[in-house]
């Protein structure tokens, strides 16, 4: 479960990919399938995966424990071919966050 609460030390990916609308489906398919693949990885938090409406767009929010957990994650899913199959779907726009605020309940 994502946990959004400052403070924590949790690490957040949140990863905006652009993508023929042709491949969304495939695309979030496989994103689910590389969040299974390093579900047992120490660390490992979860992994949000939603659907742009307009067909064009897939976003992968995926939460780690610290730094070297996301350390681990990548060398994990670096050691399979998910890389390549991902850039044959979509184009991948990824950045590393900390939650600094939250408003509301």
């Amino acid at each position: 479960m994502p946990i959004i609460i400052s403070g924590t030390g949790v690490i957040t990916q949140i990863n905006v990919f652009t993508c023929d609308p042709a491949n969304q489906a495939a695309l979030i398919a496989l994103l689910a399938e590389g969040a299974r693949s390093v579900s047992d990885v120490e660390g490992w938090m979860s992994a949000s995966i939603h659907r742009g409406l307009e067909g064009d767009r897939v976003v992968n929010y995926a939460q780690v424990r610290d730094r070297p957990a996301q350390d681990r994650v990548m060398a994990r899913l670096r050691a399979s071919d998910f890389f390549a199959r991902n850039a044959a779907l979509g184009t991948a726009h990824p950045g590393l966050y900390e939650v600094a605020v939250t408003i509301g309940g």
